[in-house]
């Protein structure tokens, strides 16, 4: 019924316990103009534009455009494929749940400390809930199919061992953050409050069969953030698992260093007397943009506009707008005519494609509150800072602005020979600057 709801156009009713099966979605259809063949095939390119240029898709479109955007389903499939797929995710799911429920029949409930009575009260309907499913009637093809499925599943997952006190480590943390995660949010509402032991089952099975990343604190915000919109316990969990594969080095503390570190330097470019203020008096670490950037902005803005925004981060048409740029400079490089050992000064400025548009989004928010931060003159003010924008900023603006600052980046970083110092024609530095505005939402 949820996956009918949202084909034509309405939002189902998300507060239900996510079913561990996942909704019936292989077959249903995009409507975004150019973006899915006949036989649902999607155009990525057009995808990954259409979420930047039009600001996200509709909620009703959302759930089947995150399973692509984010890789659970291959854009290159058909429809008939993924329905295999679909099933075959499912299998392999169940599996790896059941192997780390197995070896640690202790954490099978989430530990509580008696004071939660709502959370133990969904305790007790989450387990009806498992015990329904088990007991789901299945067809004499199905019930073969998925057999054959979780023989597959069984051979691939059996030398797959789990380090006894890093899992229980593991489970610990995630027992103390999932009763943390935002409980104010209606998918957790009544009945829906057992989503949030949905969340602690996906986010035990990545950290059991993931262990060179296992769980650090935050992966509960991000991955509650999957399962409100996919509302499937299986398709949260690959596609949880398929963005984890890229930016899992965030949650580390050498990943988190070089993002603020990038952060600052931007920073440097678009504004150096903001950033000479901030990196006096041991300001230099940037750390009151940690939450920011791990969490993408989620208690920043508006709910609704928080999913947004993680959206169009997520579909990374400006970190492609950079790569052109790049390529624009180095043929540019390449037809130049004149000698750079006796000109030093010609040298192209560097482009720097590490950085992305989230790092634009916060110098955005720093440059927007620049008398603010002017006025900050130590870590506490600046963490007082932060904490204040919490819920408060506007993301269409926002939006603007960050993109007003990438657009201008990348126009100077490609065009500083613009300045005299090479005989490519003006008509030919005009066509590529019109290519590349269009590139981006101004005009």
């Amino acid at each position: 019924m949820e996956a009918e709801a949202e084909a034509a156009g309405e939002e189902p009713d998300r507060r239900k316990v996510a079913a561990l099966s996942a909704p019936a979605l292989s077959a249903a259809r995009l409507t975004l103009p150019g973006v899915m063949d006949a036989e649902g095939r999607v155009d990525e390119t057009r995808l990954r534009m259409h979420i930047f240029k039009n600001g996200g898709v509709s909620p009703s479109e959302r759930g089947l455009v995150w399973r692509f955007l984010f890789g659970m389903y291959p854009c290159s499939s058909t429809a008939l494929e993924r329905s295999l797929l679909q099933e075959q995710l499912f299998v392999r799911y169940r599996v790896m749940k059941r192997k780390w429920q197995q070896f640690l029949p202790s954490a099978l409930q989430i530990y509580l400390n008696g004071t939660d009575a709502k959370l133990i009260e969904a305790v007790r309907y989450f387990d009806q809930r498992e015990r329904r499913q088990q007991a789901q009637d299945e067809s004499e093809e199905v019930r073969d199919r998925l057999a054959f499925l979780e023989l597959q599943a069984q051979i691939v997952f059996e030398r797959v061992t789990f380090d006894h006190e890093e899992l229980r480590e593991a489970i610990r943390i995630i027992d103390k953050d999932v009763p943390r995660t935002n409980r104010d949010l209606s998918y957790y509402q009544d009945e829906g409050l057992g989503n949030l032991l949905v969340l602690r089952d996906i986010l035990i099975t990545y950290a059991a069969f993931h262990p060179e990343v296992s769980y650090a604190q935050g992966m509960n915000d991000l991955c509650s953030r999957f399962l409100e919109v996919l509302n499937s316990e299986v398709d949260t969990f690959w596609s949880f698992s398929c963005y984890m594969e890229k930016f899992s080095r965030d949650f580390r503390a050498d990943g988190l260093h070089r993002k603020i570190e990038l952060e600052a330097a931007l920073l440097k470019e678009l504004d150096p007397p903001l950033y000479a203020h901030l990196v006096k008096d041991n300001m230099e670490s940037f750390t009151f943009c940690h939450r920011w950037l791990l969490l993408g902005f989620q208690r920043e803005f508006e709910h609704s506009d928080a999913l947004r925004l993680f959206e169009i981060l997520s579909c990374d048409h400006l970190e492609l707008i950079s790569q052109q740029v790049d390529r624009a400079r180095y043929q540019e490089r390449l037809a130049q005519e004149y000698r750079t050992e006796e000109d030093p000064e010609s040298e192209l400025q560097a482009f720097n494609t590490d950085f992305t548009f989230e790092l634009f989004i916060c110098a955005a928010i720093l440059l927007d509150n620049r008398e603010s931060l002017l006025r900050c003159q130590d870590d506490v003010q600046l963490i007082q800072f932060t904490t204040s924008l919490q819920g408060t900023l506007e993301l269409n603006s926002t939006l603007k602005k960050a993109e007003h600052h990438f657009y201008n980046y990348c126009k100077r970083c490609a065009w500083d020979y613009m300045n005299g110092r090479c005989r490519t024609s003006k008509r030919k530095h005009e066509d590529f600057l019109a290519h590349l505005l269009n590139l981006f939402v101004l005009k």
